[in-house]
């Protein structure tokens, strides 16, 4: 659904518009939907962890726990899309992870658990953005980090 604004906002990124903004494909997409989005300053990213995915075939095969690694890399990639979207940098090429603090990790994330990405702008300046992240699980968080995007365009990207 679109909202005219001063920028293009979108209210839910599906699947197939993630698959346009985001480069990453399995295994290493992590974010299944994105709602509730403002802009460019704040979202919630879903992620349905399952049993399928392939890290839990070593983490740990007897008690599989999603690598906290992963949490933030959702974190990132919600932002990330959550950038793309908004529609301030035309047409982006991609989208580099610049820095993660004040990470931690406060409860475990298992297959069947659905994860909320909760991410809030801090700041923008040119075509650099930073969020703090909060994942939740049923309402209880399980991460947090505060992470930065750089949205890099075709003209740059080919310089």
């Amino acid at each position: 659904m679109m909202n005219e604004t001063a920028t293009k906002s979108l209210e839910t990124v599906d699947i197939l518009q993630l698959l346009k903004s985001l480069p990453h494909r399995y295994p290493f997409l992590l974010v299944d939907r994105i709602i509730n989005c403002v802009g460019d300053e704040s979202c919630v990213g879903i992620k349905n962890v399952t049993f399928n995915e392939p890290q839990f075939q070593g983490h740990f095969p007897e008690m599989p726990v999603m690598p906290g690694v992963l949490l933030i890399e959702g974190m990132a990639q919600t932002a990330g899309a959550l950038c793309v979207n908004s529609g301030i940098i035309k047409k982006p090429k991609l989208v580099y992870f610049m820095t993660i603090n004040n990470a931690k990790f406060r409860k475990p994330v298992v297959p069947g658990d659905r994860v909320e990405y909760h991410m809030t702008r801090t700041n923008q300046r040119r075509n650099m953005w930073w969020y703090k992240g909060v994942a939740k699980v049923d309402g209880v968080t399980v991460c947090e980090a505060e992470v930065s995007a750089m949205l890099v365009s075709d003209d740059a990207a080919a310089s």
